[in-house]
């Protein structure tokens, strides 16, 4: 990675001498005088091939991390950078370092929620970040296509979806929603495990569990149910990983065990 610490005039001029030795995806990560370094691409040199490669499973991340960190301190940095200049810089293609399957709600967007810019984030939404058929197909299309080694797939406190399916299953069969079904059917077996417990004792505690479990549920449903992805995670480093977003916080937890 070509880190950078300029002055944004610097850069705009090319950064002097060095500006032939930066391209768009070298990985260039510019520092604003008083701001906060972020990696602009998903792509770094290689120090002894000279070639380009995609960042890790590892090294995406930690980018996610320290964005978040970042985003719930108020300290979001992909604001500065000039979006027409970024917008330009994707008009070629793009090359997202991380692959997101989160809910639908409209109080988790993952570009704020981990302070990504333009092209950095390849986002798959959905109520209750079930995995279905066409999340799988985007996963693997994302993961194939343009080589980005890190899925997160991202639940978040007081979800509706899952506290629909809690609604749901505690009435009649007869007034049960058809509209809600295919999100029931896929979110039901987690939550029916759940309700085995004492946590069916306590609704409260119940959905807490439920979001975590849901999330768990996603993540081994990407790993066991795609052939595209199991290869990629047993070959070429693919790594599927849970999270959850608090309401309250701003901050992400990653469940990595």
């Amino acid at each position: 990675m070509i880190y950078g610490y300029y002055c944004l005039c610097d850069f705009l001029f090319g950064i002097g001498a060095n500006a032939s030795a930066v391209r768009p995806g070298d990985g260039f990560q510019l520092r604003l005088c008083g701001g906060v370094d972020r990696p602009m691409v998903g792509r770094e040199v290689d120090a002894v091939q000279g070639k380009q490669r995609m960042i890790s499973a590892i090294e995406a991340l930690q980018r996610l991390k320290r964005g978040n960190q970042r985003f719930a301190e108020d300290l979001g940095g992909h604001r500065a950078l000039n979006p027409q200049v970024r917008r330009n810089q994707l008009t070629a293609g793009q090359e997202p370092h991380a692959i997101i399957l989160g809910c639908s709600d409209s109080r988790v967007p993952a570009e704020m929620v981990f302070d990504q810019g333009l092209g950095d984030l390849f986002v798959i939404r959905v109520a209750g970040n079930i995995v279905a058929p066409s999340q799988v197909d985007s996963v693997e299309f994302a993961a194939e296509r343009f080589g980005t080694r890190l899925v997160v797939v991202l639940g978040h406190s007081n979800c509706g979806a899952i506290q629909a399916t809690i609604e749901e299953l505690g009435s009649p069969v007869g007034e049960q929603s058809r509209r809600l079904q295919s999100i029931v059917k896929r979110v039901r077996p987690t939550i029916e495990a759940l309700l085995q417990t004492e946590l069916r004792h306590d609704l409260e505690a119940l959905a807490q569990h439920a979001v975590k479990a849901n999330v768990r549920t996603s993540v081994n449903q990407l790993c066991s149910g795609s052939t595209v992805l199991e290869q990629l995670i047993r070959d070429d480093g693919l790594m599927v990983v849970g999270a959850e977003y608090s309401l309250q916080t701003g901050l992400v937890e990653f469940f990595e065990d």
